[in-house]
C-alpha cells in the first residue's frame, strides 16, 4: 500500500502521523471476549506498512501496552511511536509511586523510554495532580520519558502548569464537529504556548459515518460498544439526535462533493484547525478498507464554501457544556455510564482533616506557613466553615508562576478542596475577600472570581495589600455556610 501519511512534529523530538491509530477498543474487544491476538498484530503491521505508525494507548485500555509490547519483541526494528497515558485512582501519589507507574508500562511494552506519556487529573482541587507533574518532569530528565504530554486538561489548569514550569508538549482531548469547545479558549493558547493538540473523538465512536445517515436513534441504553454509549450522550448534549442528523446531512452532502466519506469529511475539519498535530481513529482488527479510508483524508483540503457551509450547519448544535475535558469532573458525566463509576468508586478528601473537639473540625493544607503559624487552612463549627487567607502556595513551591490569572484559580482550588474535605464545596461560599499586591491585577483577578463564584454571587471586598513573600500576587479567604446554596 502506498505511503501517503502526512507527519508533523510534536515538542522538540517526536515526529508522529497526523492521523494516529487509537488502541481504547482493546478494553472493549477483551471485555466482549473478541480480541484476536494474531490479528492485532498482523493489523498493526498493515498499518505500519501504510504510514499509520503513531499508536495511542494508556495504562487502562487493557491489554494494548502488553500487546504492544509483544509485537516490538516479534518485529524488533518495526518503526512505531507508541504514545500512553498515566491515569492514576483520585487521591495521595507518591515519587514512588509516580515512578513505579511509568516503569510498569516501559516493562509492558519492552521499551526504555516512553515516546510521549500523557496524564489524566481527575480533580483540581486536590494539588496531587501537581505533584505528579512535577514527578513526572523529573522522570522525563533521568531518560524514561520523552516527551510529557497531558489529556482532558481545560485552558485553565494547562496554563496553570505551563506557568509553574512543566515543560508540556501536547494536550489530548475530545474534539469533533459535534464537540467544538477547543474552539473557545484552548486552540488559541495551545497555538501561542506551543503545544500540540491531539483530537480524538473525532469520528465520535462512529456516528459521524454514512451507517447513521437517516437512522433512527438507538438511544444509549441498545449500545453495547463504550465508545458509542459515549458519543451518544455528547449528542444529546449537542442538541439531540434530530440536531445531529441536520450535521450528518450536511457533512454528506460535502462528501459526495469530494466523492469521500463523512469520516474524511469530519476528521479533514478538525485535522485543518492550525492547533491540532493529528487527530485519533480507532483500530479496526483484519479491515485493511479501514486502512485506505484513512489514507484519503490526506488527498484532499476543505475549500472555504465548504468550512463555511459546514460551521452554518453546525449551528443546529448546542455548545457541549464547560471546557475540554470537564465531562470527566463535573456533571453532566459524558462517558460511557453516565458518571464516573467505571473509572473509580470514590474520591478521598483532598486535604487531611482533624476532629479538634465535637463540634470543631480543622483542615491542613500542609504548606509551611501553618506549621510557623499554627493554624489550619479551614475550621469547621456546625454548618460553618471560615478558609484561612489562602496564597498559591503547594508544599514549598509557588504555583502559577508569575501569572496573577493562575494564582487566582489555584488558590479557589486550593479553598475548593479544604471546603470538599470538610463536607462543602464552592457553592457554599457566602463572603469572599480578595488582596493583591498589585492593583493594576484588579481586572483579571476579578474576571476568575466571576468565572468561579459567578452562579453562587458571594459577597466581596477586594483590597490592596502588603502580602508576605514576593512572590505572591493574590491572596483569597472565604466563608462559608454548607447546605444553604
Amino acid at each position: 500500500m502506498k505511503n501517503l501519511v502526512e507527519r508533523t512534529s510534536i515538542g522538540s523530538k517526536l515526529e508522529i502521523s497526523q492521523v494516529l491509530t487509537g488502541l481504547w477498543q482493546i478494553a472493549d474487544m477483551e471485555r466482549l471476549g473478541s480480541l484476536d491476538v494474531g490479528q492485532f498484530s498482523e493489523t498493526i503491521q498493515s498499518y505500519v506498512e501504510a504510514g499509520f505508525t503513531t499508536f495511542d494507548m494508556a495504562d487502562h485500555y487493557g491489554s494494548a501496552e502488553i500487546l504492544s509490547g509483544n509485537l516490538l519483541k516479534e518485529f524488533p526494528g518495526i518503526e512505531t511511536e507508541f504514545l500512553t497515558k498515566w491515569v492514576p485512582r483520585p487521591g495521595p501519589v507518591t515519587r514512588e509511586g509516580t515512578k513505579t507507574a511509568v516503569l510498569s508500562s516501559l516493562e509492558r511494552m519492552g521499551i526504555d523510554s516512553i515516546d510521549l506519556l500523557q496524564f489524566h487529573a481527575w480533580n483540581y482541587a486536590d494539588p496531587a495532580w501537581l505533584d505528579s507533574l512535577f514527578w513526572l518532569q523529573e522522570l522525563q530528565e533521568e531518560g524514561l520519558i520523552d516527551q510529557l504530554g497531558v489529556t482532558n486538561f481545560d485552558t485553565v489548569h494547562l496554563k496553570m502548569a505551563i506557568e509553574s514550569g512543566v515543560r508540556i508538549v501536547s494536550n489530548q482531548i475530545s474534539y469533533s464537529v459535534i464537540d467544538q469547545r477547543a474552539k473557545e479558549e484552548m486552540a488559541g493558547f495551545c497555538r501561542s504556548n506551543k503545544v500540540s493538540l491531539l483530537a480524538y473523538g473525532t469520528l465520535a465512536g462512529g456516528f459521524l459515518s454514512e451507517d447513521w445517515l437517516g437512522a433512527e436513534d438507538p438511544g444509549v441504553e441498545h449500545l453495547t460498544k463504550w465508545s458509542q454509549m459515549k458519543y451518544r450522550r455528547f449528542i444529546e448534549a449537542g442538541g439531540g439526535w434530530e440536531a445531529f442528523q441536520k450535521v450528518l446531512n450536511r457533512l454528506h452532502e460535502v462528501a459526495q462533493v469530494h466523492d469521500l466519506s463523512i469520516a474524511n469529511i469530519a476528521g479533514r475539519y478538525i485535522l485543518e484547525d492550525p492547533a491540532v498535530a493529528g487527530v485519533i481513529i480507532g483500530l479496526r482488527l483484519g479491515d485493511t478498507e479501514h486502512i485506505r479510508e484513512n489514507s484519503k483524508i490526506f488527498d484532499f483540503k476543505l475549500s472555504k464554501t465548504d468550512r463555511s457551509d459546514i460551521a452554518e450547519a453546525l449551528q443546529v448544535l448546542g455548545m457541549i457544556p464547560g471546557d475540554c475535558g470537564d465531562e470527566y469532573r463535573t456533571p453532566p458525566f459524558l462517558t460511557a455510564s453516565g458518571d464516573l463509576s467505571h473509572h473509580f468508586e470514590d474520591a478521598p478528601a483532598p486535604y487531611e482533616v482533624k476532629e479538634l473537639s465535637t463540634n470543631r473540625t480543622v483542615v491542613l493544607s500542609g504548606t509551611s506557613w501553618e506549621g510557623i503559624g499554627g493554624y489550619s487552612r479551614a475550621v469547621r463549627i456546625g454548618d460553618q466553615i471560615w478558609v484561612s487567607g489562602t496564597t498559591a502556595t503547594h508544599g514549598t513551591r509557588n504555583i502559577g508562576g508569575g501569572d496573577p490569572e493562575s494564582q487566582a484559580h489555584f488558590i479557589i482550588d486550593k479553598i475548593e478542596g479544604a471546603l470538599a474535605s470538610l463536607g462543602g464545596g464552592l457553592r457554599d461560599v457566602v463572603r469572599t475577600r480578595v488582596y493583591l499586591r498589585d492593583i493594576s491585577d484588579w481586572e483579571i483577578v476579578a474576571r476568575v472570581h466571576g468565572k468561579r463564584f459567578g452562579e453562587t454571587l458571594p459577597a466581596n471586598t477586594l483590597v490592596q495589600a502588603g502580602l508576605v513573600g514576593e512572590d505572591y500576587l493574590v491572596e483569597i479567604d472565604v466563608d462559608a455556610l454548607v447546605g444553604q446554596a
